[in-house]
């Protein structure tokens, strides 16, 4: 019988780092962390073999996988001696993309899958916390009635808005068990308006309805564009991670992070990431909330002292160190990896080589090749010589008259000047006749992808420096600004406020990802200098 299925976790795994091509990046690098002894929750991989099947015979799978996923999920509930879709002790688990290449953000996730309305109350029991449950249980309706039942996401978002205002709470941390219910049902609400169907309380269709929507994600049109952007063959195909849930959004001694083992902007030899407390992973990557730097020196540098994890989960950071340093030395490269810590246990979900701008490649390369991690010709090769203009861009003339109008985070260096745009098909638009524009968004989503191509710059109002406008922008070599909190942006006007100040769309603004600041019109130009690592 073929094997489509490999597990993970408990200590072993039945694959490694160098089965990328069939287990996909993330669930090769799960199975390598598994192996290494790090805290890395069980679950299982369905290879990209599946997924050539699924595509070659009309979207169906072979005949012996659900065997195998089976014995599997049978495998993780022996471990945690949990049961998928029992109402006592219920497992729940994620279900994510894995392609060979890393495509961040591009397909689909679908965390807390295996709640239903039973499960919901053993999960409270479990967890001492009726609001924890009900948080987990309304965040899988959203994320379950988008990716696999088709479901525009802001309805969701617009009943949670509506459900704050009327609270006269302005995070959805602050909403209490009791309004978290209303809002399940509320979801259950849109659910069976949109479907004609009720929500599917059973916790094996949710799983293989979530299987193939990840499968179907890989030829989604966000997906197809950023393959064509990135030179990406189209056959290597996705593969299916489950694996068992940990939760950061059970209180404050719980959060979920992104971090770089070294700055991915730079190049620094510096911790580099955010957090959230009593979040899922979700808020940090989609910029749902911005969120508290890293470290320190991070907190320091953006004038938010005493907010790091460092400070506020010290024994917490320090394994979250160790884990970075023993990362960094067995793939010899800088990891960018996705963390949960549940009640001050850490957990590791995801490494792979983090995307840089070409200075931090250059760096990156040249300090490793001294720190005796690669030698002279691997640094070389680490270099792709098609991205070194990026640090032939211009940056502001320093003695140019500026009026700033926001401050934000900045995500990813290089100035750029441009008309103001709102969508990302109206910055392709304007771009395809040869206008210069910067693409404003309260926050992007793996649907702009083809606009954040097009524009010449990024700027948000939410989100931090893992964010997914910061993470693309960073592997296209574009300027970008994010979470600058004083922007409200308006989309049916098509107009922001900031400092008092109102853009239009077509308006020129500028945008420092170098510094954070927000300008109004354009900011003349210098050529820059070349650094020292450049001549190593």
């Amino acid at each position: 019988m073929k094997k489509w299925v490999y597990a993970f976790g408990g200590g072993t795994a039945e694959g490694r780092a160098a089965m990328r091509d069939l287990l996909g990046g993330k669930g090769a690098n799960l199975a390598e962390m598994a192996g290494l002894g790090l805290p890395v929750p069980p679950g299982f991989t369905i290879t990209t073999e599946v997924c050539a099947h699924f595509y070659a015979h009309d979207r169906r799978y072979p005949p012996d996988l659900e065997e195998q996923v089976t014995a599997a999920m049978r495998r993780v509930e022996e471990l945690l001696d949990l049961r998928f879709g029992d109402p006592e002790r219920p497992l729940l688990v994620s279900v994510r993309s894995g392609a060979p290449v890393s495509m961040p953000g591009m397909m689909d996730t679908v965390l807390n899958l295996g709640l239903n309305d039973s499960t919901v109350e053993g999960l409270a029991r479990m967890g001492g916390d009726r609001r924890f449950a009900f948080d987990s249980y309304r965040r899988f309706i959203q994320m379950y009635g988008d990716v696999v039942l088709g479901i525009d996401h802001y309805l969701f978002e617009d009943q949670l808005e509506d459900l704050k205002q009327s609270r006269g709470c302005r995070f959805d941390t602050d909403l209490d068990a009791e309004a978290l219910e209303r809002l399940v049902e509320a979801y259950k609400r849109i659910v069976r308006e949109a479907t004609g169907a009720p929500f599917p309380e059973d916790p094996n269709a949710q799983l293989w309805g979530a299987i193939g929507a990840v499968f179907g994600s890989w030829m989604v049109p966000r997906a197809v564009t950023y393959r064509r952007l990135h030179d990406i063959p189209g056959d290597m195909g996705t593969a299916v991670n489950v694996q068992a849930m940990v939760f950061g959004n059970m209180g404050e001694d719980c959060a979920t992070g992104v971090a770089f083992t070294r700055n991915p902007s730079t190049g620094e030899k510096a911790y580099y990431g955010e957090y959230l407390i009593n979040a899922q992973g979700e808020d940090v990557v989609a910029g749902i909330r911005t969120p508290q730097p890293l470290t320190r020196a991070m907190a320091e540098a953006n004038g938010n002292a005493g907010s790091s994890m460092e400070e506020r989960m010290p024994e917490t950071f320090a394994e979250l160190v160790r884990v970075f340093e023993l990362l960094e030395r067995h793939y010899r490269d800088m990891q960018d990896i996705e963390f949960t810590v549940q009640r001050g246990r850490l957990f590791v979900l995801q490494t792979r080589t983090g995307k840089r701008t070409a200075q931090a490649a250059l760096k990156i390369a040249v300090d490793m090749a001294r720190e005796g991690l690669i030698d002279r010709r691997e640094a070389i090769a680490r270099v792709d010589p098609a991205s070194l203009d990026q640090l032939l861009h211009p940056s502001l003339d320093p003695t140019a008259e500026r009026r700033v109008i926001a401050r934000g985070l900045p995500a990813s260096p290089g100035a750029v000047s441009g008309e103001v745009v709102f969508t990302a098909d109206e910055a392709e638009r304007r771009a395809q006749a040869g206008r210069e524009v910067v693409l404003v968004r309260i926050e992007t989503s793996p649907d702009d992808i083809h606009g954040m191509h097009a524009a010449r710059g990024i700027l948000t109002a939410r989100g931090g420096m893992t964010s997914h406008a910061a993470v693309v922008a960073r592997g296209m070599g574009k300027p970008c600004v994010c979470g600058a909190a004083d922007l409200s942006v308006d989309y049916a006007e098509r107009c922001f406020t900031a400092g008092g100040t109102r853009v239009a769309e077509g308006e020129v603004i500028t945008i420092d990802g170098g510094t954070g600041q927000v300008m109004l019109g354009r900011v003349p130009t210098v050529d820059p200098q070349l650094s020292g690592d450049f001549a190593t």
